[in-house]
């Protein structure tokens, strides 16, 4: 069931609450704990919510928050800006958060 959130304080306090409690960063080819460094290539995770957040101000500050899975049953968020720079990203990932 999708939830409908103001901010993104708001999401990430209610997806914390739920569990969600891993920070994620990307990578260049995967997704990295940060408590751990642990890696996840794109087929060891699973993006289970997704949400979109747009600047008040400025279309351009939009951001995505991601709420991720992991098959080793990681659960955490991944925060990335709306449109990112995605040069550097692996094909793979990027059609994995695309999709969403």
């Amino acid at each position: 069931m999708a939830r409908a959130y103001e901010t993104v304080v708001e999401a990430l306090n209610d997806l914390k609450a739920r569990g969600f409690t891993t920070d994620f960063n990307l990578e260049e080819n995967c997704l990295v704990c940060n408590h751990t460094s642990q890696r996840y290539d794109s087929e060891a995770f699973e993006v289970v919510e997704f949400y979109r957040f747009e600047g008040m101000t400025n279309p351009e500050d939009s951001s995505m928050l991601y709420a991720i899975r992991t098959q080793s049953g990681q659960q955490g968020v991944l925060l990335t800006a709306y449109g990112m720079y995605t040069d550097s990203m692996s094909t793979a990932i990027l059609e994995k958060l695309r999709m969403h």
